[in-house]
């Protein structure tokens, strides 16, 4: 699959495709995370950045499920017209990574190899801790991912409340607290050295994360992690923009509300987000709401439902 409308007349050599913008796309607002990574390492690159807030959060559905709202995300970064697609969603990464790569023609980074390679490279004992959503966890993209490091062990642990708390903006009090060292223990147990932060909205509760497992232990972001993979994709293959170009122009699309997005998302990301625009209808099931979207809602009933959902 290709980009199409006016970018059928455009020369789409690596030259041509350099000026185009990176297409990130994630279930919700984790995946902000890598883009505020990306925009550090790359502050030339334009971003688009595509979440799916109308059906977040990704880790509780069918794996199924999960790669076909994947797909209708990807299919409409690629129809707009980007260079690259950086999968920002260890969900979807896990679900359709594969299918990603045969389907577009421009090249994929997602956030589980790059994470993985980091806490190969740092543990010292070879025990390796994951914490992720259900989805994650359940779908054994990591354990997949180690086979080619078969000395490490690697102990899993979903933590799917971590998700809620951070979307509400909690990452301090004993609620959390408690939650962390409930999700943590089993990482602890088994001594792990090294712990993958396996899921975008994780890097923003290290400070609660390295209280329960101890400064001992090294926490690796897929966010920095898939960040330094762009970096290395853009350069090898000649896509990075000319640092000559003006300064660029990112924007943010959303399934859902879009001012809902906007609150949320500055606290992942920062001040770049100025405006959000409205992502096609995706109608998909279990969206929940008439035409594919959940009702509307204020900004403070989202983040009520968040803690007690």
């Amino acid at each position: 699959m290709s980009a199409t409308g006016d970018l059928d007349a455009m020369d789409l050599s690596s030259g041509g495709r350099s000026d185009l913008p990176i297409g990130i796309f994630d279930s919700g607002f984790g995946g902000l995370t890598v883009a505020r990574a990306i925009l550090d390492q790359l502050p030339n690159e334009p971003i688009v950045y595509l979440g799916d807030s109308a059906r977040q959060p990704y880790g509780p559905r069918p794996i199924a499920e999960v790669r076909a709202f994947a797909l209708e995300m990807l299919d409409q970064l690629v129809d707009e017209g980007v260079k690259m697609l950086v999968i920002a969603c260890n969900s979807a990464s896990s679900a359709m990574l594969r299918d990603a790569r045969e389907r577009y023609d421009v090249p994929v980074v997602e956030v589980i190899n790059p994470a993985t390679r980091r806490a190969a490279r740092a543990t010292s004992n070879g025990r390796v801790g994951l914490i992720a959503t259900n989805a994650t966890v359940t779908s054994r993209a990591y354990d997949d991912a180690f086979a080619a490091a078969p000395h490490i062990e690697l102990v899993s642990a979903a933590c799917p409340r971590f998700v809620e708390f951070v979307e509400a903006g909690v990452t301090m009090g004993p609620d959390l607290l408690d939650a962390a060292r409930g999700y943590l223990r089993p990482i602890v147990d088994a001594g792990c050295d090294t712990l993958i932060l396996g899921c975008t909205h994780y890097p923003l509760l290290t400070g609660v994360i390295s209280y329960v497992v101890g400064d001992g232990v090294t926490l690796v972001s897929s966010a920095d992690e898939t960040a330094k993979d762009v970096y290395r994709v853009l350069h090898d293959q000649g896509l990075a923009r000319d640092e000559g170009m003006p300064r660029p122009r990112h924007r943010f699309r959303a399934t859902g509300d879009p001012g809902v997005f906007a609150e949320l998302g500055r606290r992942f990301l920062g001040p770049e987000i100025d405006a959000v625009e409205t992502a096609p209808d995706t109608g998909g099931a279990g969206s929940g709401g008439a035409g594919g979207r959940p009702p509307s809602g204020t900004t403070e009933s989202v983040l009520n439902k968040a803690l007690t959902t």
